[in-house]
């Protein structure tokens, strides 16, 4: 019985320690573009969705996130990225940014 209880403790400390390491490896990662897209997509969804709750909020957010792009937002995505031209890393990142705050439709 005591080499199972020390068994499942050094378990226990070993998975502890090894998800320490993941969790502080994972904050220094940063994301793709794909999963970069998505995290503004979900935080304009969530604005949009306001003050509703329970089920009305699961639908919204379910159609919103599911939305493709429109033809709109297509353009403004183009029109921004032609003239942010050389840009890189985070000069690129805040002008996009405001490019496409500036031009809402």
């Amino acid at each position: 019985m005591k080499q199972v209880l020390l068994f499942l403790s050094a378990s226990a400390l070993f998975a502890g320690s090894a998800f320490a390491a993941d969790a502080a490896s994972g904050a220094a990662k940063t994301p793709s573009p794909a999963q970069a897209a998505q995290q503004e997509k979900m935080k304009a969804c969530n604005k949009d969705a306001g003050d509703k709750k329970g089920d009305e909020r699961k639908a919204f957010m379910k159609d919103c996130l599911s939305a493709s792009a429109t033809p709109a937002q297509q353009e403004k995505m183009k029109t921004c990225n032609k003239d942010a031209g050389d840009k890189k890393g985070d000069e690129r990142k805040a002008f996009m940014k405001d490019c496409l705050s500036a031009k809402k439709s």
